[in-house]
């Protein structure tokens, strides 16, 4: 066990999570344990389960702050093209799912059905599809109506195929983004009067 550091409650909530982000991408969630964070984080349990009174409470912590992370990572700028701003958004969140497989695993197998890490999940793609909408040529209410339909549709879409994907990879990286990708300039292009990407191919 690492010596015993005296931090603030924050620092020490900052620190747990670091610890629980690592092995719940190392490891399947239910092969994850308390007393290993505990003993990773150099803390006494009762310390642990102070913070976080159970795994489901540090996963769901863990997961929160990813997607708060990956949010601030997927920049949309409406002087960048639509292709731009979607080839960044999704190698940041391919970066993160790669890089935690059995996290993102977990939080959409194992704890599929769990309320508060589809209210994470939820909360996150709502928060893509506003930034998507602010950014895309909206020439009336009804436009906008469809298109915010269309970009609820692709992102759940999206979600599906990647997890799909973590678990049997049957196409490279690249080649799943760009399916991504294409799956979203397809469905804009029938309801928005200028081609939202002119240079991806038809």
């Amino acid at each position: 066990m690492p010596p015993r550091q005296r931090l603030s409650p924050a620092d020490r909530r900052a620190q747990l999570l670091s610890v629980g982000a690592r092995l719940f991408a190392a490891r399947p969630y239910e092969e994850v344990l308390m007393e290993e964070v505990a003993a990773q984080a150099g803390v006494s349990r009762a310390l642990l389960y102070r913070h976080f009174p159970g795994k489901h409470d540090l996963f769901a912590a863990v997961y929160q702050q990813a997607a708060d992370q990956l949010l601030a990572r997927s920049r949309f700028d409406p002087a960048d093209t639509l292709v731009e701003q979607l080839v960044e958004g999704m190698d940041a969140h391919l970066d993160y799912f790669v890089a935690n497989r059995h996290a993102v695993l977990a939080a959409n197998r194992v704890l599929a059905g769990d309320p508060v890490i589809q209210t994470i999940m939820t909360n996150e793609l709502d928060a893509l599809r506003s930034r998507l909408l602010g950014v895309l040529p909206l020439a009336d209410d009804d436009t906008r109506a469809a298109v915010s339909q269309v970009l609820r549709s692709w992102l759940v879409f999206v979600q599906v195929l990647v997890v799909d994907w973590l678990t049997e990879e049957t196409c490279t990286r690249t080649e799943l983004r760009d399916a991504c990708i294409g799956g979203c300039i397809g469905a804009l292009r029938p309801l928005l009067p200028v081609d939202p990407a002119p240079d991806w191919p038809r």
